[in-house]
Parts: structure tokens; sequence; C-alpha cells
């Protein structure tokens, strides 16, 4: 290689064109629109996405992007932030496993932001979502900051800068110095995920965006960045991730426009079917077909979990998940849901409210869950993501499930309709059903879309 990484992100940027998007590729970009849209209306009145929408709204631009939800149009860097926070505050957005797992729909709402500031149509949206996948996905794949202390959300600030940086055409030179403004300030805490989590866990990506638009906005009126970003003496291999060897259109130089429709890492990520961190959605899917099998859930002795070793890594292992004290430890606690799955025969936002999550009767069966690695699961990771649930009843009798695969995985996906249900589950108690309909329309025929302003009407919520 000659050139440096962030080079050959900014070339691949700039050159990429919608035209050069297979059929398959920019559906999934709008599959995974209409399932953003759902999680950010399912999370509307939450505290945290109530608060960030509140600060947003102390701002105003005359070129912004809306705060969804209503017609305020704010910078598009905090418009991202507020928006990102409500994609990502269920924990149901979709999901990219690899060394490092990510949520890559994360990048939409900046996306949004953006090209409501700048003019963009559809069409240039959709080319820019599934550059930010690119980027955010191989950076996963090269590199584990979990393992060594960072905080996945890192690798969001250069996908967010140059999907800015696309929708504004700031040409190769000025992406590049995008690249390195969001670079110098992107290491994020991996703590935000650790022991008793916080409102943080959702909003952690949502910031990272907001750091990753101010860089384009930056290198937009002429500021430059630090360089090499990635490859200098104090640059991020050196202090965060250690090297990067990426692969696909960036791992040549120059970098490869033209990729295979299979290759595009948008088609390699997988939808949820439960709001719950993605390495629990097996858990969940075996829990509730035991459920059937069960006439009382007093009946149950015992439950074991064995699990691979990143679910018990992240949501397994820490005393606080056999007590969790907020939603956000609950949806990210095996032994929480998998009991909430088993007394309640479903797993949806009931079971994070206070209450529940509080409650006496369902918290003596989460004591009552064991958690344990498996070698052969731990093996299959990342290309099987299984769980075996064995509840152990008081008569003496076992009943065991085993799922590898859970709905919405990238080998067993949702249908167009399972989407579209998912979306109306969350988006008709918001909107109604006859807008929550005409939004979704309009998400289907996003690549002819030339300007995004009748968005704003669609998602506003009117209360």
């Amino acid at each position: 290689m000659t050139s440096t990484l962030a080079q050959r992100f900014a070339e691949y940027a700039t050159a990429l064109r919608f035209e050069d998007l297979p059929a398959d590729v920019v559906h999934e970009a709008k599959r995974r629109v209409i399932d953003s849209l759902g999680c950010a209306l399912g999370a509307y009145d939450a505290e945290p996405c109530v608060v960030a929408r509140e600060v947003a709204g102390e701002f105003s631009a005359r070129r912004g992007g809306v705060l969804w939800g209503t017609r305020h149009v704010a910078p598009a860097d905090w418009a991202g932030f507020a928006n990102g926070c409500l994609v990502r505050y269920l924990d149901y957005n979709d999901t990219y496993l690899s060394k490092e797992p990510a949520h890559p729909s994360d990048n939409i709402p900046a996306a949004f932001a953006v090209a409501q500031a700048h003019g963009a149509g559809g069409a240039e949206l959709i080319a820019a979502i599934v550059l930010a996948y690119e980027v955010q996905c191989r950076l996963c794949d090269a590199t584990s900051l979990r393992a060594i202390g960072w905080d996945h959300v890192t690798y969001g600030a250069f996908s967010t800068a140059l999907a800015a940086a696309r929708l504004m055409r700031l040409g190769t030179e000025r992406t590049r110095h995008a690249v390195g403004i969001a670079g110098v300030s992107a290491a994020a805490l991996r703590q935000s995920r650790v022991g008793e989590l916080s409102h943080w866990k959702g909003c952690a990506f949502a910031n990272a965006a907001r750091h990753g638009v101010f860089a384009a906005l930056l290198a937009g009126r002429g500021m430059t960045g630090p360089s090499p970003i990635f490859e200098g003496d104090k640059g991020f291999e050196k202090l965060v991730s250690g090297p990067l060897p990426i692969a696909g259109p960036f791992g040549q130089d120059p970098p490869v426009s033209h990729v295979p429709a299979d290759e595009f890492m948008i088609t390699k990520t997988s939808i949820k079917c439960w709001p719950v961190e993605y390495h629990a959605q097996s858990v969940v899917e075996a829990a509730l077909a035991l459920r059937q099998k069960i006439q009382d859930v007093a009946d149950i002795e015992s439950v074991l979990v064995e699990s691979h070793d990143a679910a018990v890594d992240i949501i397994g292992s820490e005393p606080e998940k056999w007590h969790p004290a907020s939603r956000e430890t609950a949806d990210h606690s095996l032994p929480y849901i998998v009991a909430a799955a088993l007394a309640d025969g479903e797993i949806t936002h009931r079971q994070f409210d206070p209450e529940r999550f509080a409650d006496a009767t369902l918290l003596e069966l989460v004591r009552r869950v064991e958690v344990r690695r498996h070698r052969e699961l731990s093996d299959l990771y990342p290309h099987a993501v299984g769980n075996i649930v064995t509840v152990r009843l008081r008569s003496g009798q076992t009943l065991a499930r085993r799922v590898d695969h859970a709905c919405g995985n990238v080998h067993n996906p949702m249908s167009d309709e399972q989407v579209e249900t998912k979306f109306h589950t969350q988006a008709d108690p918001v909107l109604g059903r006859e807008r929550a309909e005409a939004l979704l329309g309009w998400c289907w025929g996003l690549e002819g879309v030339a300007s995004l302003d009748a968005f704003t009407e669609l998602m506003e919520v009117r209360r």
C-alpha cells in the first residue's frame, strides 16, 4: 500500500455512485431505514431520548436536520445525535457480528440529518448509508476494540464522517481531512457497557455520530485534519486499535468501486426480532419454544443457558445481570432475558418496564439461572450465534432447546412482511395506522425521492 487508509476511505466515498449499487443492496438499505424509523418511533417518549431532543432543540439552523417527530430544524450534528438516541434506545435496531459487534444502522440518523441539510435526495441518502455500513463493518472485521477496553462506537466517528462528507460532496481531499478530524478524538471508553448500565449505553454511538458529522462540516469549510490519522506515530493504530488489516474495497490501492452484491457489508447484517442485546436473540427464541411445554412457571427448578464466549462476557457474567436496576442492564442481561421469556411467554418493551424487572417473583427465577460457556458454540461464533437453554422442572423432567440462527439473523432473515409488521408494532401507537402506512410507502420508494422534505410531515408526532 502506498496510500493511507484515510486516503483510501476518502477515494472510495467520493467515487461510490448510487448507480453502482445492486438492486438487492438498495433493497436492504430501505429495509434498514424502515426498521430504524420503527425503532425510533417506539422510543419516542423514552427519558434519554426526550433529554436529547430537548437539548438539541435549544439550537436552530438555516440548513440542518429535523428532530424526528417535530418540525424543528437543528444543526445536522445535533439532529444526528438526538435522532440517533431514538434509533438505539430500545436495543432493537440491526446488528453486525465480527471481531467487534456493532449496530450499523446507528449511522442512519446522521446520514438523514446531513442529507436534509444539504438537499440530497433519496438515492444519495441510500448510497451514503451503504457507505457507512461498508466502513464500520470492515473496521469491525479488522480488530476488536472491546477486547482492549474501547467501545465499538469508536468506529462510528469514521463511518458517519465519511457518509456526511459524501452527502456534502466534499471531494477526496476534504473527505480525508474529515476522517482525520473525526478520528483524533474518536476513542470512547467501554465503560458504557460494563456493570450497571446507564442511559449513555443507548446514546454513545449518537455522540460518536455527532463528532463525525461535525468533522465533515468543518472539513467542508476548509479545516484540515491530522494525518496520517491511522498509521501515524501517535495515530489511531498505535494508541487505540492496533493494526487494522482492512479487507474489501479499502484493502486495495486504489479502492475498488464495483463490488458484487453479496460482498456489500449491509447484506451481512441482521435485523432483530426482539428488543434485547443481539447475543440473546437465540435465547429468547429457545425460551419461548420451551415455555409452550411448561404448564406453570412455578414448576421450574433451574435454568441453564449454555452460550458462546461473547455472550457470556457481554451479558452473562457480571453480578449486576442477576439483579438489574435499569432498563439498560435488563436488556443486556442473559439471565433476566431468559427468565422473563419463560415467565411471560413474550419479550416486548413491557418486560423492561421498571415494575417488571423489579418484580420479586421474576427475580427469584432469575437467580435460578446459570450461565455457562460452551466450547462448540464459541468455536462457531460469529457465523452462528447460538444458545442452548435447558429447563429442569421440579418433577425431575428436563426440557432443552438449541437455536443457532434466530429469526432475523443473516442466515435466517426476516421477510419484508415481518419487517413491516415490526415497524407497525412500534409506529402505529405513535403515528396512527394510516400515517404509519404512508411513511412506510415513502421508505419503500426512497430511491425515487428527489427531496426529503415530505419526510418531516410523515414523521411528525401529533399530540
